[in-house]
Parts: C-alpha cells; structure tokens; sequence
C-alpha cells in the first residue's frame, strides 16, 4: 500500500483548503485511512480518520466543525479544511491501519507529508 498526500499551500486565517490522500494498492475494506498532522517541535497529532467501507468518521475535538473527511468511490480520501487558524498550521500526513482510532501507531502504511500553513 502506498499512499501520496498532495494540495497543502500557504492561505490566509480564515480561508478553505482540500488536502488529498490517494492511495495504491489494496485497502482492505475493514481499514481505516486517517489524517495526522505535526507542527515544529510538537508531537504528530490526530486530526480525523475515515473506514474504508462504510465511511464512518471520526474527528479531532480540535477541527470538530470545520475538518470534513471523505474518500471517493475509488481511491482517494479528501480532507476539506474551512475556518482555518494559524494553529492549523503544520505537514499533514495521511495514513492507512486496520484500527479505526486516532493513535498513530495503529496505522501500518504512511504517506509523505504536505505542508499547510496559515497565515495570521
């Protein structure tokens, strides 16, 4: 499995942006396709996940409202940002596991990082 996260920018408070996380090979149906994020010396956080099957989610109390994930009929899992703050900012990651759980070490395939940053 691998998985290849793209769209990150610089935009201003306030503002939307969609990252993307398309993946290859095979996502089981039971698996779980999550988006973390990691700021300069903080540790990688959760910020929502997304089961491959039956598209249950399940978010951050920290982007609750504002992050909506969602995947396609195919391959590719969304994540629509709306109100951002300059706290957004950070490289998100996307990442594929079996668990459907906000811990990073559930998940087994990671993607390379896409840099969003907001500007106050």
């Amino acid at each position: 499995v691998q998985l290849q996260a793209s769209g990150g920018g610089l935009v201003q408070a306030g503002d939307s942006l969609k990252v993307s996380c398309v993946t290859s090979g095979r996502i089981l149906s039971s698996w779980t396709v999550g988006w973390f994020r990691q700021a300069p010396g903080k540790d990688r956080e959760f910020v929502a996940c997304i089961r491959w099957s039956s598209s249950s989610t399940y978010y951050a109390d920290s982007v609750k409202g504002r992050f909506t994930i969602s995947r396609d009929a195919r391959n590719t899992v969304g994540l629509q940002m709306n109100s951002l703050k300059p706290e957004d900012t950070a490289v998100y990651y996307c990442a594929a596991g079996p668990a459907f759980d906000s811990v990073a070490r559930s998940y087994k395939y990671w993607g390379q990082g896409t840099q969003v940053t907001v500007s106050s």
